[in-house]
């Protein structure tokens, strides 16, 4: 009975095995057609030629009964973890009609979060119609070849404000966005990013600017997350809002919350010590690690380090920097 069983449970492996294969086969081919790739969890993304390279190598490999079941349960093992990738999903659940002085508009409310894994962390934006109809302005006249087939809800005279037109809407937004998405180069675009981030950005800048630091740290930690989402191929873009929070915390007399802040910041610019922020930054956590007791001599002499490459040029201050990003 236990070789019976040893056979069953190996067999199982294999049809296990062969039907990952299967569908990583049917997910290359459904990219290849550029239907959305937001909803589709474990896809063959195009853009990564050393992960496509690996997974047609394991395609390749077809499982058979020369393997044994420790071989089966490891190669089960790697399927799936590159099968398990991590996409943005788009909802927007809902609405609410805005009416403001002599304007009346729709909000849409956008829920924005990963597949692939347990997402506790969504982001939540609202944008009206206007707001995707100046992205779509913008994109054709960057990306006119890739939008050519990508249709936009027409502007309508009247009826706008009824349950009808406002459904419609609802999921023809979402569609679009799905669609963006699925595009590498457009979802990789600033003005793509933009579009998802700046107002947000904008309004926090707009607080930090005033002095209201507790407003501007809220808003920022809600668009860190979509940020470093939306520009994982580019971990310094992110570099600017991490330093507007470590400016926030420093002000709100939270050291060990601006020091963590910043040492995010200064990973993503170790091998970019000529950014605008590097000593700026550099300089903050001198101060911080000075203050919160931590060691600040080696934070020093990368400063020094940079000081004698560099002939003495004007630096502003991490703060300095801060308020003057996102000023119309």
């Amino acid at each position: 009975m236990d070789q019976d069983s040893h056979c069953t449970g190996e067999r199982e492996l294999l049809e296990a095995v062969s039907r990952i294969t299967t569908s990583s086969t049917t997910s290359s081919s459904d990219e290849e057609e550029n239907h959305p790739k937001a909803e589709i969890s474990c896809q063959v993304r195009k853009e990564n030629p050393e992960k496509d390279d690996r997974q047609d190598s394991s395609a390749t490999l077809s499982p058979n009964s020369s393997m044994t079941t420790k071989e089966l349960q490891e190669y089960w093992r790697n399927e799936k973890r590159q099968c398990k990738q991590i996409e943005l999903l788009f909802e927007i659940p809902s609405t609410r009609i805005v009416e403001h002085h002599l304007s009346k508009y729709v909000m849409y409310k956008i829920i924005i979060l990963q597949t692939g894994s347990f997402d506790s962390n969504k982001s939540v934006i609202e944008r009206r119609y206007s707001d995707f109809e100046k992205l779509h302005r913008n994109l054709l006249e960057e990306f006119s070849e890739e939008m050519e087939d990508v249709t936009f809800p027409k502007k309508i005279l009247t009826g706008n404000f009824t349950e009808e037109i406002i459904n419609e809407r609802k999921l023809a937004f979402k569609d679009y966005l799905r669609l963006l998405y699925s595009m590498k180069y457009i979802r990789r675009s600033k003005k793509f990013i933009d579009f998802l981030t700046r107002p947000e950005l904008q309004e926090a800048y707009g607080c930090l600017r005033g002095g209201q630091y507790t407003k501007a740290l809220e808003i920022l930690l809600e668009v860190i997350g979509l940020q470093e989402r939306l520009t994982r191929g580019n971990p310094v873009a992110v570099v600017p809002t991490l330093c507007a929070i470590v400016v926030c915390h420093k002000d709100l007399e939270n050291p060990a919350s601006a020091f963590e802040y910043g040492e995010k910041a200064l990973s993503r610019l170790r091998v970019h010590s000529s950014h605008r922020y590097y000593i700026p930054l550099l300089d903050t956590m001198i101060t911080l690690a000075y203050e919160l007791g931590k060691d600040f001599l080696s934070l020093q002499e990368k400063l020094e380090e940079w000081k004698t490459k560099k002939d003495p040029v004007r630096v502003f201050t991490l703060k300095e920097l801060a308020v003057r990003e996102y000023v119309r």
